[in-house]
């Protein structure tokens, strides 16, 4: 694909591994797609794996990976809030080399996966944790409580895992206040 060779094209750093793990994707029989910025490949139009790099590594993200047997122990999930997907994570080109029998093993699991219809139970909004700060302002407020939960699950829980990620209560607190008024506009914390 035309979009992919541009990327490989330009790419700086893992350029030697993308080409190898393409090559593994393409020889699983999976089609070539570029989405997110980035080589995306599908099985019957479902996203399966997406090729990455990163700073310190080049990886390999199974969209599903979390329902995979991960026999070799080599699936890393990326950030504790990633519910679904998980990497492969790899440094050098010897690396992929070596595991490419291992790596065609998980693609084609996951291949059986979506086969199967087989989706990941996803956490629901009212299962995140409401940190302190927050609780003490919509209990303050009357107003923005409502406008909180007036929100799209999906943006109340941008704002939950936002202010969640911040380690002191300061910061929190910052934070939170800073969002009131796109929560009263109905908006999400990164919306403009």
């Amino acid at each position: 694909m035309e979009k992919v060779d541009q990327y490989i094209k330009k790419i700086k750093n893992w350029k030697e591994e993308t080409i190898l793990l393409r090559e593994i994707c393409l020889e699983c029989g999976l089609e070539e797609d570029f989405k997110w910025m980035h080589p995306c490949y599908t099985f019957q139009g479902k996203n399966i794996v997406l090729i990455h790099g990163f700073k310190e590594y080049c990886a390999l993200l199974f969209h599903k990976g979390a329902l995979l047997n991960d026999a070799n122990n080599l699936l890393i999930q990326q950030t504790e809030n990633v519910q679904s997907a998980r990497q492969i994570r790899f440094i050098n080109k010897d690396e992929i080399i070596d595991l490419k029998a291992v790596i065609k093993a998980y693609i084609f699991e996951v291949i059986e996966v979506e086969k199967a219809g087989l989706e990941v139970k996803m956490k629901k909004t009212s299962e995140y944790e409401i940190p302190q700060e927050l609780e003490e302002a919509l209990k303050n407020n009357p107003e923005l409580e409502t406008a909180f939960y007036n929100l799209t699950p999906g943006r109340q829980r941008g704002y939950l895992l936002y202010f969640s990620q911040a380690k002191q209560s300061k910061t929190r607190i910052s934070r939170i206040e800073k969002s009131i008024p796109k929560i009263f506009k109905g908006k999400g914390y990164n919306e403009r």
